[in-house]
């Protein structure tokens, strides 16, 4: 990720929002004008000056000292995910070791996608498109399990009755937060998508607006199944070498997913009985 100044203060103003004055032992003022810290209390809690935090939020371009950086992510209350993403914004990145082009995709890693047939999987890159998937993954995701769809625009062009389960706005949060921490600013893939749903829909400017940025490994989401019905399924990532991501879609016995996926291989034979 390269260093942008007005992206760090974009950051920092986001997460002093979200910090309570009694979460970092200061008094509970019901006069308090701002939402979560003052600036002066940031700079106050980080050791450093208001003039030199000011400037900081305000896009001014400095090279951060490790204290600094380590007295910022203490005063926001910045968990290791949001602490890390910080000094990815802070600190510059040599060029030789930016992000480029996603790599061609192993024939071993396809390989593997195609033989774990018992469950949906596929593979993604850091922006989240697809580069692989295996029949069953397309068969039950027919919204984004194709190479080249997005499982976070198929997220937000899902129908809005979708919507209302707590489990989905649980998984769009996970999605944007993964795409801020994972995505590099300068590339535009990521600038693609983020503008289009910057323009599209309300739910995402809002959840991109509250800048987490957190890497996901696991989860529960909800999902459509054609001629089955909606329901939960619990799904667990694996890194892949290339920057690339295995989902998993998992199916223990007596379970909603192991049920949709038996409908599934089930219209799947009596397809190939009726060709």
């Amino acid at each position: 990720m390269t260093t942008d100044s007005s992206l760090l203060g974009d950051y920092l103003r986001a997460r002093r929002a979200r910090v309570q004055p009694q979460d970092v032992g200061l008094p509970d003022d019901r006069n308090r004008r701002v939402r979560g810290l003052r600036r002066e209390e940031v700079a106050d809690l980080a050791g450093i000056s208001l003039e030199y935090y000011t400037r900081l939020e305000q896009g001014h371009p400095y090279q951060l000292s490790a204290s600094v950086l380590a007295g910022l992510t203490r005063a926001l209350r910045l968990d290791p995910a949001s602490a890390e993403y910080l000094y990815r914004l802070a600190l510059p990145v040599p060029a030789m070791h930016r992000a480029g082009p996603a790599a061609p995709l192993s024939p071993l890693v396809t390989a593997l996608v195609d033989q774990w047939a018992g469950i949906p999987v596929y593979v993604i890159d850091r922006n989240q498109d697809v580069r692989a998937t295996n029949d069953l993954a397309k068969a039950m995701f027919r919204e984004f399990a194709l190479p080249g769809a997005n499982c976070v625009l198929a997220t937000f062009t899902a129908p809005t009755d979708h919507r209302a389960p707590e489990s989905w706005q649980r998984t769009a949060r996970t999605l944007v937060a993964a795409l801020r921490f994972r995505g590099d600013p300068s590339d535009p893939r990521l600038q693609e998508i983020v503008g289009e749903l910057s323009v599209r829909d309300p739910d995402f400017r809002a959840m991109w607006a509250d800048h987490e940025a957190r890497p996901y490994d696991s989860g529960v989401a909800p999902v459509l199944v054609e001629g089955f019905g909606l329901g939960d399924i619990a799904w667990q990532m694996l890194n892949v070498p290339g920057d690339l991501f295995m989902v998993l879609w998992l199916a223990p016995p007596n379970t909603f997913a192991a049920a949709a996926i038996a409908h599934l291989n089930g219209a799947s034979v009596r397809r190939d009985l009726a060709s």
